[in-house]
């Protein structure tokens, strides 16, 4: 049961500190179950977020999910879930009455504003994070070129990318299987 509490609270820490959505919690989740834990490589991260992407749903609580599967199966696996979105519901329960009515002071918006900065900060953190345990050879450079171009350029959803990426992927290593 303390292993189980351990990952509730960790993982409500993380909900607690997220300003922004789903991707917002990616650098605070990166160091609490990577860096902090231990429970994940950057490298099984860096796939719990792809197929979170994929996935119904936020990708943080999806991701949540997975880890907490991982260390403890499927009650596990709720634990992290709840966790994570325990501090919004209870943030969200006490705000919506009272957003409503300081919305429209100007210093309100403007926190808001700076609120919005910090956050792309925050995810362009872990993205380069990220980027040095995805991006370790031409070929990855190759895929996150074309995904990239593609994405600034297209209009498709997010799976569509992902599975470009594995197909790639599996081309590339397959062919290089051969050529050895």
């Amino acid at each position: 049961m303390r292993e189980l509490w351990e990952l509730f609270i960790t993982f409500a820490k993380v909900g607690v500190m997220t300003f922004g959505g789903g991707y917002a919690m990616l650098p605070i989740l990166q160091r609490e179950v990577v860096e902090n834990k231990g429970w994940a490589t950057d490298e099984e991260l860096t796939d719990y977020f792809a197929i979170g992407q994929c996935t119904p749903g936020i990708i943080a609580v999806n991701t949540a999910t997975f880890i907490g599967q991982k260390q403890k199966g499927v009650i596990g696996g709720i634990f992290t879930t709840l966790g994570v979105v325990f501090p919004s519901i209870v943030i969200i329960t006490l705000l919506a009455g009272v957003i409503e009515a300081f919305s429209h002071i100007v210093w309100v918006q403007h926190a808001f504003g700076g609120i919005r900065v910090c956050v792309c900060v925050l995810i362009f953190n872990a993205v380069l994070k990220l980027w040095k345990s995805a991006v370790k050879d031409a070929w990855a450079l190759v895929i996150f070129l074309c995904v990239l171009v593609a994405s600034l350029l297209l209009d498709l959803s997010p799976v569509v990318y992902v599975l470009f990426a594995a197909v790639a992927g599996i081309l590339i290593k397959t062919l290089e299987v051969k050529k050895a």
